[in-house]
């Protein structure tokens, strides 16, 4: 039985989301600015987003941002695929118990202990092939694979418990190759969960900073970097827009994810 909302607790959530979202509205108002203020509005103006798209240094930044997204995010899926059923297919308990903690450890341990760890790891590294600025897209590229990977697992494993494996052992007992009845079977019927880790994992790696903040070089400089430096300057309107494009590009890629979701919900009630 559904309990009705009292006024207090309506009051207690609309506090709640005005705290969580009032600081980004605000910022979005700001980034039309038509001065240089970021405490008082002298009317609207777009002349700040122009700005921002003629700065070089923002645009490499915005330009390294999305290629080290999405080149995460294919790494992150195709090796949380093979993972994911690796893991499904394991009959030891006690190998699949253990790797599933260790895909856990990247979920629950703080990002700046990852990112410091991870730091000390790629420079002992370079030190043992002799090499001083190790540092840079690869060092990025591996770090956000690392705490990517489990989403995509995460993700993928439910769908490979819902799979009814008997269809896949009748295509191949008909004669499909094992590769080819995988991709061919099983891989429509587990889609709507990749898709979710994929998105996941481009929307985690494209605002990710502390980690970033740790394993980045001086000569692969992300987005979020790029505006915390700006930080150490006298703010402008110019780092608001950059933030509000962030922010509506990671909104749009969640109402997707949840609306692929959803669909995919949906038709799987509608198989049962």
């Amino acid at each position: 039985m559904n309990k009705k909302r009292t006024p207090l607790s309506m009051l207690y959530m609309l506090l709640i989301f005005v705290f969580l979202y009032a600081p980004i509205i605000v910022m979005m108002v700001f980034s039309f600015n038509a001065s240089t203020s970021t405490y008082q509005m002298s009317g609207l103006s777009t002349y700040w987003w122009a700005e921002m798209f003629r700065d070089n240094a923002a645009m490499t930044a915005l330009k390294n941002t999305v290629v080290l997204a999405v080149a995460t995010t294919a790494v992150s899926t195709v090796l949380g695929i093979m993972a994911a059923v690796g893991l499904f297919q394991s009959k030891n308990k006690l190998y699949k118990n253990a790797m599933k903690t260790a895909t856990n450890i990247p979920l629950m341990n703080p990002e700046i202990v990852t990112g410091i760890s991870m730091m000390l790891l790629f420079v002992f590294a370079g030190t043992l092939v002799h090499r001083n600025e190790v540092l840079g897209f690869t060092t990025l590229l591996i770090a956000h694979v690392t705490f990517c990977l489990p989403y995509v697992i995460l993700n993928v494993m439910p769908k490979l418990r819902q799979f009814d494996m008997n269809v896949y052992e009748a295509a191949v007992d008909l004669g499909c190759k094992p590769v080819s009845a995988f991709f061919k079977v099983v891989m429509p019927d587990i889609m709507s969960g990749i898709i979710t880790g994929a998105v996941m994992s481009f929307t985690l790696s494209l605002d990710d900073f502390i980690i970033s903040y740790f394993t980045n070089g001086p000569s692969f400089q992300t987005l979020p970097i790029y505006i915390f430096s700006l930080t150490k300057k006298r703010v402008k309107p110019d780092m608001f827009a950059l933030s509000t494009l962030m922010f509506v590009v990671i909104l749009i890629l969640l109402i997707l994810m949840n609306v692929a979701q959803s669909k995919a919900d949906k038709k799987g009630e509608n198989k049962i």
